[in-house]
Order: structure tokens, then C-alpha cells, then sequence
């Protein structure tokens, strides 16, 4: 698919139009058929529509060529898009409707009198610049609204080539605002971008066989043929760059235009306003340009200077002074100086404007100067469902959301350059955390750290998942747990650090990543891991954790056979606490209560208090009715409810569930790591289980990674004992039986 095909199908498309006109012998004046929208702009895909207008003087009736005119184009099986409307009420709903006014900058003349649908395009433009500077603030309105609703075509999992942020919408919206006059973009990059991508789409309706402008996953797998690319990920970066491409001109030239509407009316003389803003740097119509002195051939920092200007200020870098900085400016030396590694941490402490930044510095060839590893990581998808970005923009967001945070840490410039780096080792075969370190060494030494520095910041860049991975599929009040977090940081400076980094990468990842739940777990985690650390610096005893306890209701203390069931509301979910006279397969109940319930379990966590078993479980459920827990908890344990039917059994999957027991994982129980496909009652059915075989369940942790659960349980015997192998070997075979018995 090309521009070739696309203008063979209009040419096919006009020569159709214009014989249905010629057959009814339509008038050669006061009435035209033209075409508008897509196909006025010739960009017909294979399935597009024929956006097409039959328009006539208002002094003039078009009679029966206004209906008859679409029934041979409907026979010859063309999809129309039609409308017959006199002069003046095509301009009164240009006028009126934003998106009418922007599908009739493209009006081309098809068949009729060619002098009336010259009229007409002239008539529009005028009109469009006449009310530009009223009308651009209501359509950038709609423009932000359309990204919200469809992500961006460079990050988004299944973009849309043409509503997506940096889509074909887009690329016509700033040839609107080209056409206002107030603002220019580059046209042939522009241009270019649009005619790739509209190669794609081509492409993708062709394999889908529809009009189809979303990409799934099973059409990227059929795009590398067709494209002439390597592979699916070959695929993903050509066209992501493209919205990405289109998605930077976008936003430099929306700037430009709030800057435009922003600025008074000039008075007089029209002279360039520089007003410098740092050596050799200015700030002219809300851009970042070159001062009057600037000598770039002597300054190998200025490009910095100019990028952390524009980003503390949130301003544009004005693209054209980005590319003059890199062919002038000499390469900075090794290792840099101190100036040069403050900007740099300046910028990535400047929060959101530093994202506009980077895209120009990135489209202008400046990001290769300042970081060259940037291309291994450039445009790459990412592995998980949780992230909303590529690698690249997550590392972006990273930094942002670390900004936020520079004051809770006593090493800000640390914390800044390890977010940059935490994921510089994707894109290889191995582990990225264990990849990067060595990288992050290496660019941090260029960057003018000293040795100290530069083993913290491998070491967070290498241990940046260890608190976030640990908290949730680990108990945090197990010493074994915490001795497995510092067993890799040499300092509670360093802990301190980690515990920002895992939240600025959590944040950036996506909501569901730094959830009030994940977020608490981390932080009692580091806590836990901070008396330690603080411990073993000062030479004191760590501090012995208190056994967890809560009241115990007066209904269970008369009758311990009771079970009391209580809510406690929070803020993306909720706690329920169970408690009743102790038991084995106490925990087993309240767990198909929750299945039943049909709610997402985080965590659970259970112990003896006396004679009475105590539960607490974390989850996503926010309107938990406390009455109907009580009943079916109650009814299960009664034997009124039968679970085993109303909870389906696993079914067979591609992949059998996985039980490992993790005797290195804690001295005080043995634990049991259980991976298998994400689904209701899963909890239900291993603690069900653990129970027939008198096992009690301590604690459970339970974590979700894209289809897969994660749930981790610390099993003593009911004398609050750790298993013997044998008793170990035994539970896990029970769970995995559990787990692999189908139903009919």
C-alpha cells in the first residue's frame, strides 16, 4: 500500500462521482459536487467512506439531482458520507460546527460548476482565518478531550492511527492551524509522517478486511511482511515514532499557539524581544532561543543550559536552536564538569516540563550527545500490562514523579540520575535490573560522580524492584524478609533512596502499581528494614516487632463457635477482619466468603490470640455489606453453603500452576509460593487444602502480574511450628492437586 494505491482509489472514486453527475446532467452552474474531509484531502483507504457535498447557490434549486444523484453511486456499492446543502448554509455550519469547519478546509471540486466550489474554498479558508483566534481555544479543547479518551498512538496498547494522540486526526488538526496563519509547523515533516501512516493504515484495514483504524495485538504480529520490518517489535517502533513524531509537532505548535493568543496586539515597529535568561540563552515569544552572544563553537554545556531553562520554565526549546546546539557545540569532556551534571539534574528535577524537553531534545539528534545508551531503550514496548507507556516515555515519568519527591531524600541528585537509568537495561536477554547496573556505573562516572556516588546509584538501579517485589509476595514482619532487603543496601540513606525510586517508578508504571495497598506494604516494609539498618550502623539491638492484636468481640468470648465479621473502609478498597474461636480451616472460610463475594484479595494475614483465631484481609471491594459477609461466612462454615459448587473449578490451561516451597524465605514458618492463572477463589482453594491436611496458614500475600497470580503463604504447624520436609512436600502436593483438578 501507497500514495500510488491511495490516489489510483480516488482517482477510480472521482471518476465514478463525476459519471453519476454527467448521467442526471447536472447543471454546469449554481450547483457543484465536491468532495470534502478524507477524500477531499485524497487520503481514501481501502474501506473509507466518500465524504462528498453537492452544494448550489442559495438563489438556485438542485430539484431531483439532490436525491437521485447518490442512488448510482450507492449501486456501484460505494460508501457515502453525503449531504446536499445551499452556499450559505454550508458556511453558517462551518460557522457552527468546529469539525464541519475542519472537513471543509479540503474541499476539492469533483463534477459541476468548478467557479461556485472555487467560492467555496475560498470562502471557508477566509472564514477560518477570520475567526481563528475565537475558535482555536474551543478546538484545542476538543483535541484534549480526544487524547484523554484515546491515549497516545506511541504508547497506548491498541492505538487508533487516526484518533489516537499523534494519530491522523492530529496531523490534519495542525494543517487547520497552519492554515490560520498564526502559527507554522514543519511542513514536510509533517507531511512525511502523515503519509507513512497513512501507508499503515492501508496496511492494517487491508489485513483486518474492514474499515478498522485500531491495532490489536494479532494485527502487529501481521505487520512486519507487509511493512517490510524485521519483526512484531520492529513493526512497533516504525509506527509508534511516527505519532510520536507527530505527537512533538503537535505540541510545540499548540504552544505556539497559546503563545499567539496569549501576546497582545503588537503597536509599531515589529523588533525580536530576547530577554536573556542565562549565559548565552534567551527566552523570546515563549521559546527557549540563542542570545545575542552566544558563541555555542566555545560553550560544550550550552545545550544544557538551554534544555534545563526551558524545562524549569516549562517552556518550549525551540527546536531549531536544539539542532544548531548539536552541530555546534563540542562534545562535553569526560567526565563532565560539575556545571553540566547540575543542569542535568536540574532538568530532571523540573517536573512536567521536562517532558516537552526531552521530546525535542530526542527528535532534534541533542538526546545523543547527552546520552547515548537512550537508544536501546528508545520506543520499546514494554513486557507488562501494568505499564501505560513505552520504556522510554515510563523512564520520562519516572523522572517527573521523582522531582516530586527530591525533599524527602538527602540525595536528590542520586535519586534523579538512578530514575534516568532504573531501566536502561531493557531491551537484552538479561535481567534488566542486573543489565543496567554495569550501564548506570559507567554513565554515571561519565557524568562527573564521584565513586561513592556511583555505587549508590548502580545499587538502586540494581535492587530497584527489591522493595516493591519483596512487599508483596513476602510477609514484611518475618526478620527474614527484612534481612533479605539489606542483605543488598550498604546504608538507610541508601534505603531511603529506594523508597523513593519504587515509588516514582510505581507511580509512572500506573495507578493500579502504587495503590494504597502496595503503597502501605512498601512502606512498612522499609521501615522494618530502616530500624534494622539503623540497628546495625548505631550497634544496638533491633527492635523486637509487637504480636498483632485487635478486640475480640463479646459474642465470640460468650460463644466461640461465633464468627464476627467487620468493614473497615480505605481508600482503593477495604479491610475485612474475621475473628472466632481458633480452628483449622477458619481461614479456608473466609476466604470462599470473599470468593463468593466476587471481590480481588491483595493480602491476608491470620493469628492466634488466645483461644481465637484472628484473619485480616486486604481488598479491592470499597462497599463491603458487613451483614451479608456474616451470613454466608456463617452458612459456610454451618455447611448450608455448599462452596464447592458455587465456586467453579479451575479448568485446564497452557500453563500448570506452579508450587515451590521457599525454605530460604523465612525461619520462623515455611513458605509456600503458588503461581497459577488469576481468577476467583484461587486463595479459597489453597487454604481449603492446606486445612484437610492440618496445615495452618499464617499469612497470605497475594499479587496479580498481568494474568497471573502470585500468592505466597507462611505455613506453621497448628503448634506454631515450621514443617518438616515431609509435611512441606505434603502441602504442596495438596495444593497442586487442588489446583489441577478440573471440573466436568
Amino acid at each position: 500500500m501507497s500514495a500510488t494505491d491511495r490516489q489510483a482509489r480516488t482517482e477510480a472514486a472521482d471518476a465514478l462521482c463525476t459519471k453519476a453527475y454527467d448521467d442526471l446532467h447536472g447543471p454546469d452552474t449554481g450547483v457543484a459536487l465536491v468532495a470534502v474531509g478524507g477524500y477531499g484531502r485524497g487520503e481514501l483507504a481501502p474501506f473509507s467512506d466518500l465524504d462528498v457535498v453537492l452544494v448550489h447557490d442559495d438563489d438556485v434549486d438542485p430539484g431531483e439531482l439532490a436525491t437521485a444523484i447518490w442512488y448510482p453511486l450507492w449501486d456501484s456499492a460505494a460508501k457515502l458520507d453525503h449531504s446536499v446543502r445551499s452556499f450559505g448554509q454550508t458556511v453558517d455550519a462551518a460557522s457552527d460546527d468546529l469539525r464541519v469547519a475542519l472537513g471543509m478546509q479540503d474541499v476539492r471540486f469533483l463534477a459541476g460548476d468548478s467557479n461556485l466550489a472555487l467560492r467555496l474554498r475560498t470562502t471557508m479558508l477566509a472564514q477560518w482565518r477570520r475567526e481563528a483566534k475565537s475558535r482555536l481555544p474551543d478546538l484545542h479543547k476538543l483535541v484534549v478531550q480526544r487524547h484523554t479518551l484515546m491515549g497516545e498512538l506511541a504508547h497506548a496498547s491498541v492505538p487508533d492511527l487516526k484518533e489516537s494522540q499523534g494519530g491522523l486526526r492530529d496531523a490534519t488538526v495542525m494543517k487547520a492551524l497552519v492554515a490560520t496563519w498564526l502559527v507554522d509547523a514543519p511542513h514536510v515533516e509533517l507531511e512525511r509522517c502523515r503519509q507513512d501512516l497513512l501507508d499503515v493504515r492501508d496496511v492494517v484495514q487491508g489485513l483486518a478486511g474492514r474499515a478498522n483504524d485500531r491495532v490489536p495485538p494479532e494485527i502487529w504480529a501481521q505487520l512486519p511482511e507487509p511493512l517490510g520490518l524485521d519483526d512484531t517489535v520492529a513493526a512497533q517502533v516504525v509506527v509508534r515514532d511516527l505519532g510520536r513524531r507527530i505527537t512533538h509537532i503537535s505540541r510545540l505548535t499548540w504552544r505556539r499557539v497559546e503563545s499567539v493568543l496569549a501576546r497582545p496586539a503588537a503597536v509599531g515597529a515589529r523588533r525580536p524581544d530576547l530577554d536573556p535568561i542565562a549565559p548565552g540563552v534567551a527566552v523570546s515569544k515563549n521559546e527557549v532561543v540563542l542570545d545575542r552572544g552566544a558563541r555555542p563553537e566555545k560553550d560544550p554545556v550550552l545545550l544544557l543550559r538551554a534544555a534545563t531553562a526551558a524545562a524549569e520554565r516549562d517552556i518550549v526549546l525551540a527546536p531549531a536552536t536544539a539542532a544548531r546546539l548539536v552541530r555546534a557545540c563540542p562534545p562535553l569532556p569526560e567526565p563532565w564538569p560539575t556545571e553540566a551534571r547540575q543542569l542535568l539534574v536540574r532538568m530532571l528535577a523540573a517536573g512536567r516540563g521536562l517532558l516537552g524537553v526531552w521530546e525535542t531534545l530526542e527528535q532534534t539528534g541533542a538526546l545523543a550527545r547527552i546520552l547515548p545508551e537512550w537508544e536501546r531503550i528508545r520506543s520499546l514496548p514494554h513486557a507488562s500490562a501494568i505499564h501505560r507507556f513505552t520504556v522510554d516515555r515510563h523512564v520520562v515519568e519516572t523522572c517527573i514523579e521523582a522531582g516530586a519527591l527530591i525533599r524527602t531524600v538527602a540525595r536528590p541528585d542520586v535519586l534523579l540520575v538512578a530514575a534516568l537509568l532504573h531501566d536502561i537495561g531493557k531491551g537484552g536477554l538479561i535481567e534488566h535490573s542486573q543489565a543496567g547496573e554495569p550501564i548506570a556505573r559507567e554513565v554515571a562516572t561519565r557524568f562527573g560522580f564521584a565513586p561513592d556516588e556511583v555505587d549508590l546509584i548502580a545499587t538502586l538501579v540494581r535492587w530497584h524492584l527489591l522493595l516493591s517485589e519483596t512487599a508483596t509476595t513476602r510477609d514484611p514482619d518475618d526478620p527474614a524478609t527484612v534481612d533479605v532487603v539489606v542483605s543488598h543496601l550498604p546504608s538507610a540513606e541508601a534505603l531511603s533512596l529506594l523508597l523513593a525510586l519504587t515509588e516514582a517508578d510505581a507511580r509512572a508504571a500506573s495507578g493500579k502499581a502504587w495503590s494504597t495497598w502496595r503503597a502501605g506494604l512498601v512502606r512498612q516494609l522499609a521501615r522494618r528494614c530502616h530500624s534494622a539498618l539503623v540497628a546495625a550502623e548505631t550497634g544496638t539491638t533491633r527492635p523486637r516487632l509487637p504480636e498483632p492484636e485487635v478486640p475480640v468481640p463479646a459474642e465470640v468470648v460468650a460463644d466461640p463457635s461465633a464468627i464476627a465479621v467487620s468493614v473497615t473502609p480505605g481508600t482503593d478498597g477495604c479491610r475485612v477482619t474475621v475473628v472466632s474461636g481458633d480452628r483449622v480451616g477458619l481461614l479456608a472460610d473466609a476466604a470462599a466468603m470473599l470468593a463468593l463475594q466476587r471481590t480481588s484479595v491483595h493480602a491476608a494475614r491470620a493469628w492466634t490470640q488466645d483461644l481465637y483465631g484472628v484473619s485480616q484481609w486486604e481488598v479491592s471491594d470499597q462497599h463491603l455489606d458487613v451483614a451479608v459477609l456474616r451470613q454466608r461466612i456463617q452458612g459456610i462454615a454451618e455447611g448450608r453453603i455448599d462452596v464447592s459448587r458455587r465456586l467453579a473449578r479451575p479448568t485446564a490451561t497452557r500453563l500448570a500452576p506452579s508450587v515451590v516451597v521457599r525454605p530460604e524465605a523465612s525461619e520462623r514458618a515455611t513458605v509456600l509460593e503458588v503461581r497459577t492463572d488469576d481468577r476467583p477463589g484461587v486463595v479459597h482453594l489453597v487454604c481449603s487444602a492446606l486445612a484437610a491436611v492440618g496445615v495452618s496458614v499464617r499469612s497470605a500475600h497475594v499479587d496479580t502480574l498481568g494474568p497471573q497470580a502470585i500468592d505466597v503463604f507462611y505455613l506453621q504447624e497448628t503448634g506454631a511450628g515450621v514443617l518438616t520436609d515431609v509435611r512441606a512436600a505434603e502441602a504442596a502436593h495438596a495444593v497442586r492437586a487442588a489446583l489441577t483438578t478440573t471440573g466436568p
